[in-house]
């Protein structure tokens, strides 16, 4: 094919990150949009904010020659469209998966995976009967610094890995415009744990494989429902494996800046993505900047609907950044920290 023709389901801050960067792509086009409201069906994202970037939402979108509904199963049903991607409240992600890839679309859906354990089972049955390509956007994996520390990780330029600590920290999110304020539904986000520190837990357990057991600590600050809105996770990997944390929140002021980082040390070099940039120092005392060729993709949400799209346009099966399997173990390790957060033990996780 020509152009791989995308329709987007949510218009939110992903979903509007997404439409920019298919617009970017020479291969792409979308054709339809689906958004339950109707300002946002007219290309109005004046209400959207985020908590990273800086794209001016005031600025409409140009919908012309896309399709829009008001019901994202009709954008599924659209024969025009080749990729559903699924930008919706982590509770709607199910039903939309679902129907798309029984549908025999291809698929592209926004982190976290779904809301609940019982939901994940219901999408890893329809995802084994599924005849196009699936990715969920675990866009960590793909983010240049982090793509380049796992690549040179597992060639064994490092070493093992010793302490291992991860940190995604965010200004309070009650303020973002978000459909109905549901970041702060605990019922329907999870809190911060499930829909932003996910990010660190998955890139863990997809660097160094599934931790045997999480005890983690948090604390329910603006969330409803008790959500855990900050926390901090040691995850076990045995006596004999690396000591590793990560903390994760959106509970500063609205003016903090949003931090992303990590500082991995190995038995070679310590790795440390901070506010320092990106940088290698050596045990032998050089101190390495990586370069990394991004070309016109700088974020990982660029580089994995990038390759994504470039997958589904050659008929090629996506694995560069995923599989299903191991989206999956990620998940159910957040879950087992949302369970020892709320139990105060130790959580051996079940996959």
């Amino acid at each position: 094919m020509s152009k791989v023709r995308i329709g987007i389901i949510g218009l939110g801050f992903m979903g509007s990150t997404h439409f920019r960067i298919y617009r970017s792509l020479p291969n792409a086009e979308i054709v339809a949009l689906a958004d339950v409201d109707p300002a946002k069906r007219k290309g109005d994202i004046s209400s959207v904010n985020g908590n990273i970037g800086n794209d001016d939402n005031s600025i409409p979108l140009d919908l012309t020659g896309v399709a829009t509904y008001e019901n994202g199963f009709d954008l599924i049903n659209d024969p025009n469209v080749d990729v559903v991607d699924v930008c919706v409240p982590t509770p709607y992600h199910k039903d939309y998966m679902v129907a798309a890839l029984k549908a025999g679309k291809h698929l592209f859906s926004e982190k976290p995976l779904c809301r609940t354990l019982e939901d994940a089972k219901e999408i890893e049955a329809a995802v084994k009967d599924a005849k196009g390509f699936i990715n969920i956007g675990m866009c960590v994996r793909a983010w240049p610094e982090y793509d380049n520390f796992y690549r040179r990780f597992h060639a064994g330029e490092f070493g093992k890995a010793l302490i291992v600590d991860f940190r995604r920290l965010s200004r309070d999110v009650s303020f973002s415009g978000a459909w109905e304020n549901w970041f702060m539904d605990g019922k329907r986000a999870g809190g911060a744990l499930l829909d932003m520190h996910l990010h660190d837990t998955d890139f863990i357990t997809y660097l160094l494989g599934r931790p045997q057991a999480v005890s983690s600590f948090g604390r329910s600050v603006y969330s409803s429902d008790g959500a855990i809105d900050h926390l901090v996770t040691t995850y076990d990997y045995g006596t004999d494996g690396p000591l590793v944390t990560a903390t994760g929140g959106w509970t500063s002021a609205y003016d903090v800046p949003f931090e992303m980082s990590f500082q991995i040390i190995c038995e070679k070099a310590t790795v440390r993505f901070m506010s320092e940039g990106y940088k290698v120092y050596w045990n032998d005392k050089r101190v390495e900047t990586p370069v990394i060729e991004v070309g016109n993709l700088p974020t990982g949400w660029h580089q994995e609907l990038s390759y994504f799209v470039e997958c589904v346009q050659n008929n090629v099966k996506p694995d560069r950044y995923q599989n299903f399997q191991s989206v999956l173990d990620g998940f159910k390790v957040v879950m087992a920290e949302e369970k020892s957060c709320k139990t105060n033990q130790k959580v051996t996780v079940e996959y």
